[in-house]
């Protein structure tokens, strides 16, 4: 593929972008060793911007940080890529909107994928984010795109920006990488919260209608 010298110019960003990215899935705790990864969609071009594999964190560099098209062949960088890259290739093909995704195996939304079980919408902070429960995905294997089939047929119709793919982890979606971390580390935030609440009795959901006010708030006037 003949990259543009804006193309190219983006592609550059993303690298950067995508590598301080992963700190913060170190920071927040949501992965060990190499485990997990962020990429981007190349805005422009039907290419993708994802973590080498099996690489240590410590040693990500924007230089080695991995560029493929949207059928997981690599364009660019000399290290292979996430064996999640053929899964993330398949939702951006799928769902044009989503400009990151983001893996995860966080240990308390992991726990719950581990059961099958939705988070349930128990938090005003769930129905900001999520919109709603954060649902559970099909078992899938590594390797191909079945895992991201997965995510697709289950978040197509969802407002929630993760899903639990049972006995694997999260994976997160959002407009860019920065947005599906966020997810990410929203994500697991509420799972440990629920979890916790879960020892002490059965939580209180909240009414649907709550739910859709909190969400179109959260989403449409919170912030600057």
């Amino acid at each position: 593929m003949t990259l543009t010298q804006d193309v190219a110019s983006t592609i550059a960003r993303l690298r950067r972008e995508v590598c301080d990215l992963h700190a913060e899935l170190t920071r927040y705790e949501l992965v060990v060793w190499t485990a997990g990864n962020v990429s981007a969609r190349v805005p422009g071009a039907d290419a993708l911007v994802i973590k080498p594999s099996g690489v240590s964190y410590d040693d990500l560099t924007p230089e080695n940080m991995v560029v493929t098209d949207l059928e997981g062949t690599v364009l660019e960088g000399d290290l292979a890529p996430s064996s999640d890259t053929a899964a993330q290739a398949y939702v951006y093909r799928h769902l044009p909107d989503v400009g990151g995704v983001v893996h995860t195996h966080s240990t308390y939304a992991t726990a719950w994928a581990t059961r099958a079980e939705p988070i349930p919408c128990v938090l005003t902070m769930m129905a900001d984010e999520f919109g709603g429960e954060i649902p559970v995905g099909p078992f899938a294997l590594i390797g191909d795109d079945s895992i991201g089939r997965g995510i697709v047929e289950t978040l197509r119709d969802s407002r929630s920006p993760a899903v639990l793919m049972q006995n694997h982890g999260v994976f997160s979606i959002g407009k860019d990488a920065r947005s599906a971390v966020k997810a990410a580390v929203m994500c697991e935030d509420v799972a440990r919260t629920v979890h916790i609440a879960r020892q002490l009795g059965d939580p209180l959901s909240i009414p649907e209608d709550s739910i859709d006010k909190l969400f179109d708030r959260y989403q449409n006037v919170y912030g600057q």
